[in-house]
């Protein structure tokens, strides 16, 4: 199965302008839009009752809404189905059938750095891990034990799920997550540079108190950890 993000917007040029400023390349205009920077694919989605989340597209839609039926409730739309995930999370289903194929062209690094997949904090790790198994995803690394599991697709989409009291900062459920290496300060000065606002600037992490960690959020919502591991 084939997904890609989705994002609301309350100004669809500002919300175009905040990914091009970070770096991202507009695939496609109108409503809606997409952006890429190589790895994933954002739909920014006027329509005022998008919510911030996932697109999949599957070949029978209407069985894999059946077999999500014992973890979640499947609303039936017009095409498709919505559900959400534990985390409050919406998930759109849509027929492949009608997908639109986009050349993402070559990998680019934004200005916020190496990207490493969505994250998602769930109050039931385990029914997500069910939701999302069914909805194409596999295990990849983690455990219960360490309180977080990471996930991917045949497309290459990550996910990690947190499970409550992991992370001590906000937490947007969805976000997108970039770790540095070390290099998050540069990083951010950058992000000051260009003047993209800073939703939560973190010091917990670091022995001697300095904003090393940084969170965003897209006009829509959708939040970004930018993040120096």
């Amino acid at each position: 199965m084939q997904a890609h993000l989705i994002t609301p917007t309350p100004d669809l040029q500002q919300s175009i302008d905040f990914y091009t400023t970070l770096g991202f390349r507009v695939v496609t205009t109108g409503a809606p839009t997409y952006v890429t920077d190589g790895q994933q694919l954002i739909e920014i989605n006027p329509n005022r009752y998008t919510r911030a989340g996932l697109k999949v597209w599957a070949d029978d839609p209407k069985a894999i809404a059946e077999a999500l039926a014992p973890y979640t409730h499947v609303v039936a739309t017009n095409p498709g189905y919505v559900l959400a995930a534990p985390c409050g999370t919406y998930v759109y289903l849509d027929d492949a059938a009608v997908a639109e194929d986009f050349d993402l062209g070559e990998p680019t690094t934004t200005v916020l750095g190496n990207y490493a997949g969505l994250s998602l904090e769930t109050v039931d790790i385990v029914r997500s891990i069910e939701i999302w198994k069914i909805l194409g995803f596999t295990n990849q690394s983690g455990s219960l034990e360490q309180g977080w599991i990471s996930l991917t697709n045949a497309d290459g989409l990550g996910i990690s799920l947190m499970q409550p009291n992991t992370c001590p900062h906000l937490f947007f459920n969805p976000s997108l997550t970039y770790f540095n290496s070390g290099k998050n300060p540069e990083v951010i000065a950058k992000v000051r540079e260009l003047g993209i606002p800073i939703t939560e600037e973190i010091t917990v992490f670091n022995k001697e108190g300095k904003v090393d960690n940084i969170i965003l959020r897209d006009p829509g919502g959708f939040g970004f950890f930018v993040f120096n591991d």
